[in-house]
């Protein structure tokens, strides 16, 4: 059985929930880690155990206040991950959440779908200050 990994956020990176068992996982907040691949490096490994769990589907949720350059290569090479799981069978979706009065981020979020051929849900949320 895969366990359920989540790790807490930090100054400068995202709060990250890998959940076998609700078939979810959430990366939010802010990711502008000193060693993007290090910190990333559980998320890839959970995701490729996964993808051999013979599990139909997957939702996978980012709600990114900021992020820094390395970060949106390791996302997009995430989404290529989940791109991978439709062509093995598996139902992914993506949740694409970003603030309601932050236009550059749903843009980007549209742009990451046009580069892979997952289900994206584009969902605007307003933010508390």
């Amino acid at each position: 059985m895969l366990d359920r990994v989540e790790i807490k956020a930090g100054v400068d990176t995202p709060y990250v929930l890998l959940d076998p068992l609700s078939l979810s996982c959430e990366i939010s907040g802010k990711s502008y880690p000193p060693d993007v691949l290090k910190f990333y490096e559980p998320v890839i490994e959970w995701l490729d155990d996964f993808r051999y769990m013979n599990k139909d589907k997957l939702v996978f949720s980012f709600k990114l206040d900021y992020y820094n350059t390395a970060t949106s290569k390791i996302i997009l090479e995430l989404l290529y991950v989940l791109e991978e799981f439709i062509n093995d069978g598996i139902q992914v979706n993506i949740n694409w959440y970003y603030p309601d009065d932050d236009e550059e981020m749903l843009e980007i979020g549209e742009e990451y779908e046009r580069l892979v051929s997952v289900p994206f849900n584009h969902i605007g949320y307003s933010k508390r200050y």
